[in-house]
């Protein structure tokens, strides 16, 4: 039987963090997260277990509430590496999850690094 589009999400999500975990030398971590009405991202600390910095485009001062198209996504990345410098953080590794690296996914990682944020 054929794997279903949900398995087969999963099956790259865990590919991705797996990855992340063997090569992860205490840098934070850059969560994405994409649903069909909106966007989110945060950064995690894996060792302590905590969130440092969040963005999504359901925050109002954004100007982009409930909206998920590649401007909005690169609205939110542009907030996450602010928040990202107010925090003291440089470096990052980006987890796209299952999610595939184009449109949304890659404008919000391109936005993030003209904001100063390397991943």
């Amino acid at each position: 039987m054929a794997n279903s589009k949900r398995d087969l999400f999963l099956k790259r999500r865990l590919r991705v963090r797996n990855k992340l975990r063997a090569v992860n030398s205490g840098r934070p971590r850059l969560s994405v997260h994409r649903s069909n009405k909106n966007i989110s991202v945060q950064l995690i600390d894996d060792v302590q277990g905590i969130t440092l910095a969040s963005a999504s485009s359901l925050e109002k001062d954004l100007g982009i509430l409930g909206k998920n198209n590649v401007e909005a996504a690169a609205k939110v990345g542009q907030a996450i590496a602010e928040r990202a410098k107010k925090a003291g953080i440089e470096h990052a590794y980006f987890d796209r999850g299952g999610f595939l690296f184009h449109g949304k996914i890659k404008a919000l990682a391109d936005a993030a690094r003209e904001g100063g944020l390397k991943l």
